[in-house]
C-alpha cells in the first residue's frame, strides 16, 4: 500500500470517477474524506468500504458552495493534522453547442467545474504548504485538449482546470507541492449515462463515441482511479504539471 497515513479529500467522490478514486485511496492505505451532494452516495460508499470504512470520513456538501473548501480542509486537519492529496473530481455538464448554451448553464459549469476547482486547491495549499509537500489532482479530460461537438462549455471548463493545473504546478513545485490533471476518455459512469440521455438518439451517441476511442471501448472508473494512485503516491514524485491521458488512444489519433 502506497499511501499509508497519508489523508486525501476527493471532491465528487459518490459516484464515478470520483467513488472510484475513493475506493482506491482506500485500498493504497489513505485517510479519505468524500465530499458530495449525493448523501445516500456517500452512505453506499460508507457500507461498500469493507475494513477500510473507518478510514473514510463523508461530506455531505456542494462542492462549488462558498467556504465549504476551507471547512472540508479544517475538519481533515483537525482531525489527523495533515492533509496530503486532494482530488477534484467533481464536475457537471451541459451537451449544447455555443449558440444554444444559456449564461445560467454557462456559469453552472464553470461554478463546479473550474471556480470550485480553484477554491479547492487555494484551500488545500496552505496545510501543504507548512509541510512543504502535497500532491493536487484535477480529473479534466481528453476535451481539455480535444474538440467535441455540442459541448462547448464543459470543454472550455475543463481547458481552464488544465492550465490552472500547469500554472500551480510552476508556481508551487521548490515548495514539494506536485499538481497534476488527469484526462480521462469517455468513462462508464452515471455522468457520461446522463450526457448520453440528452442525445436525441442515445444509443447511437454512444455508438459514435465509442468508435471514437482506438481500443474500442469506454473506460472503466477504476482505470481512472487507478491514475490517480499512481499522481498521489511517491512513485509519480518527479511528475508536476502534467496532463495524463487514460483515454483509450482518443488524443493519439
Amino acid at each position: 500500500m502506497r499511501l499509508v497515513d497519508k489523508t486525501a479529500i476527493v471532491t465528487g467522490g459518490a459516484s464515478g470517477i470520483g467513488a472510484a478514486s475513493v475506493v482506491r485511496l482506500l485500498a493504497e492505505g489513505a485517510r479519505v474524506l468524500a465530499v458530495d451532494t449525493d448523501a445516500d452516495g456517500l452512505e453506499r460508499l460508507r457500507r461498500a468500504s469493507g475494513d477500510a470504512a473507518p478510514r473514510l470520513q463523508r461530506m455531505a456538501a456542494d462542492v462549488a458552495a462558498p467556504a465549504i473548501a476551507e471547512r472540508a480542509v479544517a475538519q481533515v486537519v483537525d482531525a489527523f493534522g495533515r492533509l496530503d492529496v486532494l482530488v477534484c473530481s467533481a464536475a457537471v455538464s451541459v451537451g449544447r453547442k455555443l449558440a444554444d448554451t444559456p449564461d445560467e448553464e454557462w456559469e453552472r459549469v464553470f461554478e463546479v467545474n473550474v471556480h470550485a476547482a480553484f477554491r479547492w486547491f487555494r484551500a488545500a495549499l496552505a496545510p501543504m504548504q507548512r509541510k512543504r509537500s502535497g500532491v493536487l489532482i484535477a480529473i479534466a479530460s481528453q476535451l481539455a485538449v480535444a474538440g467535441a461537438r455540442s459541448t462547448c462549455a464543459y470543454a472550455a471548463s475543463k481547458g481552464a482546470v488544465l492550465s490552472m493545473v500547469r500554472a500551480v504546478a510552476l508556481d508551487y513545485a521548490e515548495q514539494g507541492i506536485r499538481a497534476n490533471a488527469v484526462l480521462p476518455g469517455a468513462t462508464a459512469t452515471p455522468f457520461i449515462e446522463r450526457a448520453f440521455a440528452r442525445a436525441a438518439d442515445p444509443e447511437a451517441a454512444r455508438e459514435a463515441l465509442r468508435r471514437r476511442h482506438p481500443m474500442g471501448r469506454f473506460a472503466r472508473a477504476e482505470e481512472i482511479a487507478a491514475a490517480v494512485a499512481f499522481l498521489a503516491a511517491d512513485d509519480a514524485s518527479f511528475v508536476t504539471g502534467a496532463a495524463l491521458p487514460v483515454d483509450g488512444g482518443f488524443l493519439a489519433g
